[in-house]
């Protein structure tokens, strides 16, 4: 159950003082060139004011595009192997969306299905969420089809819903505690506010429920071949996408040593499944985008009892060629098997 408060807008000067204070770096949104990116920050007048989303995802903060997991030197007869460890700051993210926050679930599931992973585990332990809600949407959004929300609070540690003079804020979680710790001052009893008011109003785009069902049926339909006509291929809706966890293993070496590095990947490209003996059971961009599609709605429930996709739209904006993955999983809706 969440504790409410209110937070002034003027108060948030002494709560950043307070995190810098404890040894927290901060990121959140920052403006540049028309572009809002997680950035460093130490002062809240640093903080981007009218963006929607940013560009890329915070994904990053747990799971970094390149990081190395062993490396090593050789000489004749001998091999020396040092396993790398975490490197983990204590960090919070100010300003993220609740789809965003939502994403670090999607990520938990995979980092800790069969194995621990004790990079992402580390990362993660350092991390508080200060999310804020979101008081307009675009043609993008669709987080109500995905069980999400303007206002939701999974993900989040303390959640900011933008009012008049401040911010509703609800304290989540044992990290959002510990953060009205640092400055409980800051922090006014507050009632009566009506908190969907202040909110985006979100329709809902399909029946995700419904589709997830039908999907198993639609496996082997022309749908995916014809929404991938457009499709180029080029992995930008992974590499923004907040949920995404394909990876690759790769090594670096010379004659007298290496590392063995973990980089993102993306199940469209062409070569993400290609077998050493050439074969490549996802041959064409139709089977890719269909795989894209059933990874998130149709494998994540059945193996994780979750969805893969927190409805930001992330994807949609970045496609060069307009994928535009709402109206794609709404027709796909509408497809009898």
């Amino acid at each position: 159950m969440a504790d409410l408060y209110q937070l002034s807008s003027a108060s948030l000067d002494a709560l950043f003082a307070a995190l810098t204070a404890d040894g927290r770096r901060i990121l959140a949104p920052t403006e540049a060139d028309g572009r809002s990116e997680l950035n460093p920050v130490t002062r809240p007048d640093q903080v981007a004011k009218d963006y929607l989303q940013t560009t890329l995802s915070a994904k990053e903060t747990v799971f970094p595009k390149v990081e190395r997991l062993l490396s090593y030197t050789q000489a004749p007869g001998q091999v020396d192997l040092v396993d790398a460890e975490p490197h983990a700051v204590p960090t919070v993210l100010f300003g993220i969306r609740p789809c965003e926050a939502s994403a670090f679930a999607a990520l938990d599931a995979v980092f800790n299905w069969d194995y621990r992973d004790k990079f992402f585990n580390a990362r993660l332990e350092q991390l508080s969420v200060i999310g804020v809600s979101c008081a307009r949407r675009d043609d993008a959004c669709f987080c109500t089809a995905v069980g999400g929300g303007p206002g939701a609070t999974k993900g989040s540690d303390i959640l900011l819903t933008p009012m008049a003079g401040g911010y509703l804020a609800e304290v989540l979680t044992d990290k959002g505690r510990a953060i009205q710790a640092l400055a409980p001052d800051l922090f006014q009893p507050t009632s009566g506010v009506d908190k969907a008011a202040l909110l985006a109003n979100v329709p809902t785009a399909f029946d995700q429920p419904a589709l997830t069902a039908k999907l198993p049926a639609l496996f082997d339909s022309p749908l995916w071949s014809e929404q991938s006509l457009r499709c180029v291929g080029c992995g930008a809706c992974a590499f923004v996408c907040p949920t995404c966890v394909c990876f690759d293993i790769q090594e670096e070496a010379d004659k007298t040593g290496g590392r063995r590095l973990r980089a993102w990947d993306s199940c469209g490209y062409h070569m993400f499944t290609l077998h050493a003996s050439g074969h490549n059971p996802r041959e064409t961009q139709g089977a890719r985008w269909r795989q894209r599609i059933y990874h998130k709605f149709s494998y994540y429930p059945e193996r994780y009892g979750q969805l893969g996709c927190v409805g930001c739209g992330k994807c949609t904006r970045a496609c060069p060629v307009d994928m535009n993955l709402q109206e794609h999983l709404v027709e796909a809706s509408q497809v009898n098997p």
